[in-house]
């Protein structure tokens, strides 16, 4: 497992399915300090994911609970070029700039993504764009 990023109440992780070598996010929930309404929206959350089948959002694999770590963990889809924040990072390190191609390309995935959301009647409010390799057509 490598840590890939964290929040107030979780922890993310880069995994790999020892039956084929698949790498995945796997998404620990801490739920020992949770609120009574924290641990229903983490539920929640599993709910919407699941419901959720679009090629510009994240998937979810499937869920199930760490008794050892007292954790929620959901296993998802793992973007392995990176999100957003990292490639404006890895622009400024270097001094340069998103192509305009680049940029539409960004902003299309995102709206999409969205719309996918919005016609599930879902509101995100922690976006992150996945990059794909294969370049889109205009």
């Amino acid at each position: 497992m490598i840590k890939i990023g964290d929040g107030a109440y979780s922890t993310v992780y880069r995994v790999k399915r020892v039956s084929d070598s698949c790498e995945y996010a796997l998404k620990k929930v801490k739920l020992n300090n949770l609120s009574e309404k924290e641990l229903k929206n983490s539920i929640n959350e599993v709910r919407i994911l699941a419901s959720i089948h679009y090629k510009n959002v994240i998937s979810y694999k499937e869920a199930f609970f760490d008794k050892a770590s007292k954790c929620l963990c959901i296993v998802m889809e793992y973007a392995n070029n990176g999100d957003l924040f990292l490639k404006i990072v890895e622009h400024q390190k270097a001094n340069t700039h998103f192509t305009e191609t680049e940029i539409w390309n960004i902003f299309i995935q995102l709206v999409r993504g969205l719309r996918a959301l919005h016609n599930l009647n879902i509101l995100h409010r922690d976006l992150k764009v996945r990059f794909i390799r294969a370049q889109m057509s205009f």
